[in-house]
């Protein structure tokens, strides 16, 4: 793939998160100019991309403001090929303590992506949406038709935004395109995830204090996301189109338990705690996707198994034990 985003221009919204920080570290290393939007702090915190080489972080312009800031988000889109959406706040905790603020980040704060997009007129402009949107399963394997239930907050504000990117496809034609990830993993992922949670406590703990084991999930391993992105960047065809990104493989959050304490050598006892437990009818109790859609437009497939990617993230977790608080529950 090395190449494909040689010569552009590109901005990455969120980009010291999780996804995006390895998302914004790749497309250097593709040869884009890279512009990373990172939400402001007085100590000009750049988030995970503080894991990344130092060549790596020599090569990005970092500019600091707020995602809703229209002014702010107009001086970073100015001048950009592709702009990569991903600015967001993704916990959905915390949004049943705080939905106005994720309302107004996730889709006010689109919505200002979208107008600076609209005067500046980039290429091709990529919103990340989640697989939170679908709610519980009401059929399996999930693909981009299946009905959006907003069981919480967070899906609710993620709902919202994508359609706004949909009106802005059909009203002004915008080049945009809606990435739909299923539950990414991999290193750098803070303990407020299921799979570091587990994995932190495993290694870290004699319990692991999680709450309710019994929905599954279709776990996408970071790099295949993040190559699921750039192949989005450069298809043609694929212009106001939804798209999944998963694996089709489904397993238990009480299965993935008994994986990765396989994987670490440790066997520790599980302990269901309420404070981490979702309002019952918030539950989604089912994920698992139909990625076809992927497969036949962007020539995309995972190609990092759930256990691969576990041995990497566990790696990554012992290496890096300051960043997680075993026991402590982080939203």
């Amino acid at each position: 793939m090395t190449g494909r985003m040689d010569g552009k221009t590109v901005l990455v919204t969120g980009a010291g998160g999780f996804i995006p920080s390895h998302l914004t570290e790749r497309l250097v290393a593709e040869g884009a100019t890279v512009r990373a939007m990172v939400r402001y702090t007085s100590r000009s915190d750049i988030g995970y991309l503080r894991f990344a080489p130092p060549e790596i972080q020599q090569q990005i312009e970092f500019v600091f403001g707020d995602l809703r800031d229209s002014n702010f988000v107009s001086d970073a889109v100015k001048g950009i090929d592709v702009v990569f959406h991903l600015g967001a706040l993704i916990s959905i905790p915390y949004s049943y303590g705080h939905p106005r603020e994720v309302i107004e980040t996730n889709v006010m704060g689109t919505l200002t992506v979208l107008m600076a997009a609209k005067e500046h007129c980039p290429n091709r402009v990529l919103h990340t949406s989640t697989s939170e949107v679908y709610g519980t399963a009401i059929r399996v394997p999930m693909d981009e038709s299946h009905p959006l239930q907003g069981q919480s907050p967070y899906s609710a504000s993620k709902i919202g935004a994508d359609k706004m990117v949909e009106s802005f496809v059909d009203s002004y034609g915008m080049p945009a395109v809606t990435i739909r990830p299923f539950n990414t993993f991999g290193p750098r992922q803070p303990a407020r995830a299921v799979i570091p949670a587990i994995i932190s406590q495993a290694l870290m703990a004699d319990e692991v204090l999680l709450g309710n084991l019994s929905p599954t999930r279709d776990f996408t391993y970071v790099d295949d996301t993040v190559d699921g992105f750039l192949c989005a960047a450069t298809a043609d065809g694929v212009v106001g189109e939804t798209i999944n990104l998963g694996t089709g493989r489904e397993i238990s959050i009480g299965e993935l338990v008994d994986t990765i304490m396989g994987l670490t050598g440790r066997q520790v006892k599980v302990k269901n705690e309420a404070i981490r437990m979702r309002p019952r009818a918030s539950e989604v109790d089912r994920l698992l996707s139909d990625n076809s859609k992927a497969k036949k437009t962007l020539g995309w497939e995972p190609q990092t198994s759930l256990e691969e990617g576990l041995k990497q993230t566990i790696a990554w977790v012992k290496s890096n034990p300051d960043m997680f608080s075993p026991g402590k529950y982080a939203i």
